[in-house]
């Protein structure tokens, strides 16, 4: 299957492009490698999100509140981006394939009424 979407109008995937246009320039790494760790950064990011959800509720008595629910939403971006730049990597048509995917999901879960 296909996936093209125009993104020349869209800000958040030509970010997306810019970003993933300055990973690779600022890389040494072999491609194959620059690929798994980009796809590994998700984790990191993830862990980071953790991270602030137990800071923002205090879950740790000795640490006690260290974050706050606007730093888990900016940990939620980061995740975001870089699951971004990360489907960037693999293909050039990220922006269709997602779209083609949340339309995909969105079908399942919602039912045809959201088509």
């Amino acid at each position: 299957m296909e996936h093209t979407l125009d993104t020349t109008m869209d800000p958040i995937w030509d970010k997306v492009g810019r970003l993933h246009a300055w990973l690779d320039a600022e890389s040494d790494l072999p491609p194959q490698q620059e690929v798994l760790l980009r796809m590994l950064k998700l984790s990191e990011e993830v862990g980071e999100v953790a991270q602030a959800v137990i800071g923002a509720t205090g879950q740790n008595p000795r640490k006690g509140r260290t974050h706050s629910w606007r730093d888990v939403e900016s940990e939620l971006c980061d995740v975001i981006i870089t699951a971004m730049v990360a489907l960037r990597t693999l293909t050039p048509d990220a922006a269709g394939v997602f779209d083609t995917h949340v339309r995909r999901v969105a079908a399942r879960s919602l039912g045809s009424a959201e088509n």
